[in-house]
């Protein structure tokens, strides 16, 4: 195994340990609102506290890295989300939990901007697609680890025990990390010399200034195309990461067995969406152009995805239903590793600031979803009645990767 692959088996553990921690709460929703005294559409502003904290800081925490460096940013991040982990387990009250939650998200904003830090430093160029599918991947495994770790531990403990578990499972993962990682492969003594050469001359990062292009980001049509597909795209995203469990079990009436096993599907069929789209698109890129490899799965993913999701919503049958979306999510999934992939080709030296702009703008979208799927399910009584809305949505997405450029660099 060289180097930098052991630097990918690091950062998919991140992305494993990171979409555990942030579907948990999702699988235990029903005995939190129980025990706390939630209805629907309270409970969708702490989904929301979570998104709109996370998308707040990303892009800070994305230029801090670019600075600091992801060794000492990731470690902090990874920290302070797993303590406040730890502390939703001690929630009393809706409030409590609220503030709690965006605590939570204010920690983890800035993990998947660093990790494309970490991509671009040490990766070469023609790799990073594959590696942003593995770590992309890996947050998949994640979500289906989630239910046979969450679900138990809070049928025998209760689920305050449950987010005390995950929570521990950060902070020896933060520990490990500072310990071991160094930012750049001629930091890391153990590095061979003809690996760091190769990854030195064929990265897209450069040792230059700091200085963050912020002028040039919001200037560039290339860079709003960017922020805009993946705010439409989170639309989708979050409803599997915050709602699928209670739709599954509210909505179409599924038991714990049954919810158990179609909470997993969605994640299962992701993490193959994600090693797809990682791979396809760098073949592609390779074999017809950096804009056809991007742009293909863009356009696939997204388009079959709006399809899947639009049809789950319009059958009657609950089983159909559950296949359908765990279809579009993995559909959807083909697209992740490549939008991420997408800032290290045109931020280069500063793809930390550009995918926490992206990830800003997307984590926006899970904002508003976070606490329209609520009031919409109240208003309506029909758990159906959002998914139409995020299938339009996705198909937004989907138009927007024809304007995308992955060769127009974000230039300072």
């Amino acid at each position: 195994m060289n180097y930098r692959s052991r630097v990918l088996s690091f950062l998919s553990v991140l992305s494993i340990i990171t979409y555990i921690d942030r579907t948990g709460i999702s699988l235990v929703a029903a005995d939190m609102k129980r025990d706390l005294h939630i209805e629907n559409d309270a409970w969708g502003w702490v989904l929301s506290a979570f998104a709109l904290a996370y998308a707040t800081f990303e892009m800070p925490t994305g230029a801090m890295g670019d600075q600091l460096g992801p060794r000492r940013v990731l470690t902090r991040v990874v920290g302070w989300w797993s303590a406040f982990t730890i502390l939703t387990g001690t929630a009393t009250s809706w409030l409590y939990l609220v503030i709690v939650r965006f605590l939570f998200g204010m920690g983890e904003a800035g993990a998947y901007p660093n990790a494309s830090i970490v991509v671009s430093r040490w990766f070469p160029r023609q790799e990073t697609g594959r590696a942003q599918a593995f770590i992309w991947a890996a947050g998949r495994v994640g979500g289906v680890l989630a239910p046979w770790i969450v679900i138990p531990i809070s049928t025998y403990y209760g689920w305050r025990a449950a987010f005390f578990a995950m929570g521990l499972l950060g902070l020896i993962w933060a520990v490990y990390w500072f310990v071991w990682f160094r930012d750049f492969p001629h930091e890391q003594p153990n590095v061979p010399a003809d690996e760091r050469t190769y990854i030195e001359n064929n990265r897209w990062f450069k040792l230059n200034s700091h200085h963050i292009p912020w002028r040039a980001l919001f200037r560039s049509t290339n860079m709003w195309a960017i922020m805009l597909m993946f705010h439409f795209y989170m639309y989708g995203a979050y409803f599997f990461t915050g709602w699928l469990p209670t739709y599954l079990k509210e909505g179409r009436h599924f038991d714990k067995t049954q919810m158990q096993l179609f909470a997993t599907l969605p994640f299962i069929l992701g993490a193959i969406g994600c090693f797809t789209g990682g791979f396809a698109s760098d073949w592609l890129a390779k074999r017809y152009g950096l804009k056809v490899g991007r742009r293909t799965v863009g356009i696939v993913g997204m388009g079959l995805s709006s399809i899947s999701i639009f049809l789950s919503a319009s059958t009657t049958d609950n089983q159909t239903a559950a296949i359908l979306l765990a279809m579009g999510m993995g559909f959807k999934d083909l697209t992740l590793p490549v939008s991420f992939a997408v800032c290290n080709d045109v931020g280069r030296s500063q793809s930390g600031v550009v995918s926490g702009a992206m990830n800003t703008f997307g984590q926006m979208g899970a904002v508003f979803l976070g606490v329209l799927f609520g009031y919409i399910v109240k208003a309506t009584e029909d758990f159906n009645d959002p998914l139409f809305m995020i299938s339009g949505l996705l198909l937004c997405s989907c138009l927007l990767w024809m304007r995308i450029d992955p060769t127009e660099e974000v230039v300072l």
